[in-house]
């Protein structure tokens, strides 16, 4: 004799788990629409939170420019800490808004910002492109 338990399935996370908090989607969804955005204008002005001079292994904070004999620079980290520390603070922001505003924010801009904005990183990096390019 077989006993088995009609299980019900589920359609969704469990009501008490972070992912069905509303609070946390604002703060995701807020976070994925400004990353890109802040990505790109960090970028474009240059303010990395720290500069990493991987000849040399050191760690500088904000903006350095390569020293002479010590080759390159490497500022994506710095922009990448730089907009990971932005996009949470708005997204800590928005988990602060009232849901019926929240409600309004449009999710297809969680995957249109990012999509274009890869045409302007493209562009940006094309610098470094040419360079390698030409040696």
């Amino acid at each position: 004799m077989s006993t088995t338990a009609a299980a019900t399935p589920r359609t969704g996370p469990p009501p008490s788990s972070l992912a069905a908090s509303s609070a946390f989607g604002k703060f995701v969804t807020t976070f994925s629409i400004s990353g890109p955005v802040v990505y790109c204008l960090v970028q474009y002005f240059n303010y990395p939170l720290f500069t990493f001079h991987p000849a040399t292994n050191r760690i500088v904070w904000g903006y350095e420019a390569a020293r002479s004999g010590e080759g390159p620079n490497m500022l994506w980290y710095g922009w990448s800490a730089t907009t990971i520390l932005i996009a949470a603070a708005l997204g800590i922001i928005a988990m602060m808004l009232p849901d019926r505003i929240a409600r309004k924010i449009p999710l297809s801009l969680v995957w249109i910002l990012p999509i274009l904005a890869i045409p302007y990183v493209v562009y940006s990096l094309m610098p470094w492109w040419i360079l390698a390019a030409h040696r």
